[in-house]
């Protein structure tokens, strides 16, 4: 049975069915996408009062189903927690991995997956309550540590404390929703993951007041969405769709104007919004397949100002997510 496991792995044949390859024409033929997000993280992907998925990694995914049928209603969410998510994307159970995840070398070599390009810069920090009095994280020396398992988080938080010589206890516990609870419920005193999500924890607690994020940055944490290796058609659909999103930003492309600029003279519009339809041929793609993602979800300023921006009740600015014409890293390839 061992070896027949291997010899599937090895053909790029799991348990779901997906094969190497395959997976373009497999959303295709079936007519939805399926979207691995989290399992509830606001700001991110988080049903509402209706049950509708709301925040930036589930607008992605309606984003790339606009690209792939013109409609960003055609997707089913799969939620996920973080010893979940490349288990599911292995087995084919969905397409596409867009939650918070961290690309890394390990992950990208080992697990038979691929991570695809960066839509979100972040860190590492800390959250712990504001009558602890604490500005560092060399004063949380013996705290008890809210953390999720099998996480970089997990690394970063025990290299950093045993690099300083200092003890820490960890709680660990999958859902990140736990990890609030416990730190509110005063089971933990910290909770360590990376500042986009401590702010969306923060957001969605009784008394946000009462804590406080650290503002020291202990690693680099780039997020982006991951599919499985191999598979070079459908990795090549989802990292243009990001870079779609940041070239719209870049030209000045908007939900609110993209049909009026299809008649621009500009020619790195026309072939954006495809009326040049070179780069939908160059991805198998209807010509209007970055029109229609634009007009699903914004741009990638919009998107970003909708879900977390600093008028959301996440507050985060910008920062290292600006465009690359605005001190930041988002820098789009030359879409020609």
């Amino acid at each position: 049975m061992r070896f027949f496991l291997a010899a599937l792995l090895a053909l790029g044949l799991t348990a779901g069915g997906a094969r190497a390859g395959q997976t373009f024409d497999n959303v295709k033929a079936r007519g939805t996408l399926n979207c691995g997000v989290n399992v509830g993280v606001a700001g991110f992907s988080l049903p509402d009062s209706q049950g509708v998925w709301r925040g930036m990694d589930a607008d992605l995914c309606r984003g790339l189903a606009a690209v792939m049928f013109g409609d960003p209603a055609k997707v089913r969410f799969v939620p996920l927690t973080a010893v979940q998510r490349f288990t599911a994307l292995q087995s084919g159970e969905i397409d596409v991995l867009i939650r918070q995840t961290t690309l890394t070398m390990t992950r990208d070599t080992t697990l038979g997956l691929r991570m695809v390009v960066v839509n979100l810069y972040d860190g590492h920090g800390f959250m712990v309550r504001k009558d602890a009095n604490i500005s560092d994280p060399k004063e949380m020396d013996g705290m008890t540590i809210c953390l999720s398992p099998g996480t970089t988080n997990e690394l970063v938080t025990t290299d950093w404390f045993r690099a300083n010589n200092l003890r820490f206890t960890p709680l660990l516990q999958e859902r990140m929703q736990d990890n609030a609870a416990a730190l509110q419920a005063g089971r933990c005193d910290a909770i360590g993951t990376d500042a986009t999500q401590l702010a969306a924890l923060r957001s969605q607690f009784t008394r946000p007041g009462d804590f406080v994020i650290l503002p020291q940055r202990f690693s680099k944490e780039p997020y982006g969405p991951v599919v499985r290796r191999d598979d070079q058609e459908w990795f090549d659909v989802v990292r243009w769709t990001v870079s779609a999103l940041i070239q719209a930003e870049e030209l000045g492309v908007t939900s609110a104007n993209a049909e009026q600029l299809r008649q621009s003279p500009n020619p790195d519009i026309r072939r954006l919004l495809g009326t040049d339809p070179v780069l939908g041929q160059a991805l198998k793609l209807d010509p209007a397949w970055a029109y229609n993602l634009i007009r699903a979800i914004g741009n990638y300023g919009e998107l970003f100002d909708r879900t977390i921006g600093p008028k959301t009740p996440i507050g985060l600015e910008r920062g290292l997510n600006r465009l690359w014409t605005d001190g930041g890293l988002m820098y789009s390839w030359p879409m020609r």
